[in-house]
């Protein structure tokens, strides 16, 4: 099986590859802010970060810090073996309509990600633009995850095409 070279951090960055299995959720004083179709869909100082191997962070945020009428619930329900089922949301603002942008785990099933239950994240790829700190971000590639990428993480990033073996 091929196994990804991992990019050695430099001074204040992060390497995915450091980051543990199972995932960790940590608290994040970092700014997020998160814009789509013109509009600020949310902005906190208030959120966790979910941190998994190979997987750049994923940014979970309080439900108050998000504009929850754009949100509409969706039938959609996928299933992570640490954090239980995520249930999604269209993000619907004026015209556009991205259906199953956004996501939650309510009542997660390890105690350890009790601290996101009911907190809402997004694909970066799908809204018009997400920050960290005022730093937009990159999207992780793939549709299956929604980690953000910053020039304080370092991959390679599991994701893209030929990765899901990692």
């Amino acid at each position: 099986m091929f196994r990804p070279k991992p990019i050695k951090p430099q001074p204040g960055q992060e390497s995915v590859w450091d980051y543990p299995r199972p995932p960790r959720v940590e608290p994040s004083s970092e700014k997020i802010r998160i814009v789509c179709n013109g509009e600020i869909l949310a902005e906190s100082e208030n959120t966790y970060r979910v941190l998994e191997t190979s997987h750049p962070p994923v940014y979970y945020l309080p439900p108050e810090d998000v504009k929850m009428e754009y949100l509409r619930p969706t039938s959609r329900r996928t299933y992570c073996e640490w954090k239980g089922v995520a249930q999604y949301y269209t993000v619907a603002i004026g015209e556009q309509e991205l259906p199953n942008a956004a996501w939650c785990y309510q009542n997660p099933s390890d105690s350890r990600f009790d601290p996101i239950d009911g907190y809402i994240a997004v694909y970066p790829a799908l809204m018009d633009a997400c920050y960290v700190d005022e730093e937009q971000v990159q999207a992780q590639e793939g549709d299956f995850y929604g980690g953000w990428i910053t020039s304080k993480i370092v991959g390679p990033f599991k994701g893209g095409t030929g990765t899901w073996g990692w």
